[in-house]
């Protein structure tokens, strides 16, 4: 297995990480000075929906026909986790968004919606539980969502106070979407266990903000702001920037307030115009933020999928978030493009969506491409966390090297925790070592915790 390091550890080993994309360039174009070449990871796909980059430093994605699966993201591997057996597809419906619960290592949880039947097509959020190499035990946090074959979100985000945003569509029912005692048309705001927060904008309302027609991209920004990008009807698509309690306007206002009976209902309504829209429509889907030094001409910016635009659109947002940019589009010969996440090495991976019924798909459809500097290297200032300790290879088999950035001065003990916080295993770094193996035979493959003077670090075991 090649040498892949934690998402959050961060060393010198990412110049070899950095370096070690070396699959036949596609093409390239600039952004500034930089070279961006883009290459193929993975093909045969069927319509992935959702791309994540998880703590094992692996691409989760959903593929809408039900499956979830972990992606290599050095060699393109695809590992199925699981292929959900209620998920119903239906146009545009079956399994959309995913979110990882944020602390995987003890609370080893994935989010997902998805659309099901039960008396009539329905929507439902869930939490599954990884163990073992694969997901299982489903926990319905919200079902019974009014759906019908378009219009249904829906992505999941998940905030720095442990709540869950999730995006709903109006399910082509264009008032509910201004009724608060209706769950679609809104980004709504759970706790990770499916209850309301106490302090949500209506008490005991899930919603967080309404006026929504079909929103699909869901992203926070380093600046703490929620972006949110929305398909509009025919007029324009949106992105937005979230605010609870807001009205975004539909299905009176589509995009900016600019015609005389929209202007009218947005000074009544409070209505939060967007900051950045696309005139026609090109159905925006997926969107993530960007600020890495390996591209410095997208630093500050949203990056969002089109799928009816076939291309990639970046948004660059001023030094407060509030206002953005002229778009610039990218990334305009691979057809429909739905999800997109960007690694900690500053690489961008975009999924196509030429498989789902609206395009003419080729040979290697559905894939995921990349998008990335080849250039570049990490400089000390650039990789993060280099005083924690090392480990390598991670996801690991049979045996862990962990590595100190210094030699230890005397005998240092190092723990490893389960996902539930037993310790299962310890070794220690005598004095004078700065690297040793630990060997993994009788741990079974899961998330865990190796904690040592340095920190605790995650260790992913297949």
């Amino acid at each position: 297995m090649k040498h892949l390091n934690a998402v959050f550890i961060g060393s010198i080993f990412l110049a070899t990480s950095a370096a070690a994309q070396t699959a036949p360039a596609l093409t390239t174009f600039s952004v500034g000075a930089t070279t961006v070449t883009v290459s193929e990871l993975t093909t045969g796909l069927q319509v992935p929906w959702e791309l994540v980059w998880g703590p094992d430093n692996f691409i989760w994605m959903t593929e809408r026909g039900g499956r979830i699966s972990r992606v290599d993201p050095t060699s393109g591997q695809v590992t199925v986790l699981t292929t959900l057996p209620d998920v119903v597809t239906s146009s545009e419906g079956g399994l959309l968004g995913m979110a990882l619960h944020p602390d995987f290592a003890t609370s080893p949880y994935v989010y997902v919606v998805y659309n099901y039947n039960d008396n009539g097509y329905k929507e439902k959020l869930v939490r599954l539980t990884y163990a073992n190499g694969t997901l299982g035990s489903p926990q319905v946090l919200l079902g019974n969502i009014p759906a019908v074959s378009t219009h249904s979100g829906s992505r999941l985000l998940i905030l720095p106070d442990r709540t869950l945003l999730m995006t709903t569509g109006d399910a082509q029912n264009r008032p509910t979407a201004q009724d608060l005692s209706s769950v679609n048309g809104k980004v709504l705001r759970l706790n990770l266990d499916g209850t309301i927060p106490a302090d949500n904008p209506v008490a005991g309302n899930p919603t967080y903000s309404f006026g929504h027609r079909n929103p699909q991209g869901l992203v926070r920004a380093a600046n703490g702001r929620i972006y949110s990008s929305e398909h509009g009807e025919n007029a324009e698509d949106e992105v937005n920037i979230l605010e609870p309690n807001r009205n975004y306007g539909w299905p009176t206002v589509e995009g900016l307030c600019n015609l005389a009976d929209e202007q009218t209902f947005c000074t009544t309504n409070n209505v939060r115009q967007p900051i950045f829209t696309w005139a026609p429509t090109v159905g925006v889907a997926g969107l993530t933020y960007y600020d890495h030094p390996a591209i410095p001409g997208w630093r500050n910016s949203l990056l969002a999928a089109t799928l009816r635009g076939n291309k990639l659109t970046q948004i660059p947002l001023d030094a407060a978030g509030t206002t953005a940019g002229t778009g610039v589009f990218t990334l305009t010969s691979f057809g429909r493009l739905r999800a997109l996440c960007v690694s900690p090495q500053g690489r961008v991976y975009v999924s196509t969506s030429n498989r789902d019924g609206r395009a003419t798909p080729g040979a290697s459809d559905d894939r995921i491409l990349v998008l990335e500097n080849r250039a570049f290297i990490p400089t000390a200032t650039t990789a993060s966390h280099r005083g924690q300790l090392n480990l390598w290879p991670n996801p690991a088999r049979h045996t862990v090297t962990l590595q100190r950035p210094t030699p230890t001065t005397s005998a240092v003990t190092v723990n490893i925790h389960d996902a539930l916080g037993r310790q299962v295993r310890s070794t220690q770094f005598g004095a004078g070592q700065a690297s040793i193996s630990l060997p993994l035979q009788g741990l079974q493959p899961g998330f865990y915790s190796v904690k040592s003077d340095l920190g605790t670090q995650r260790l992913v075991v297949e």
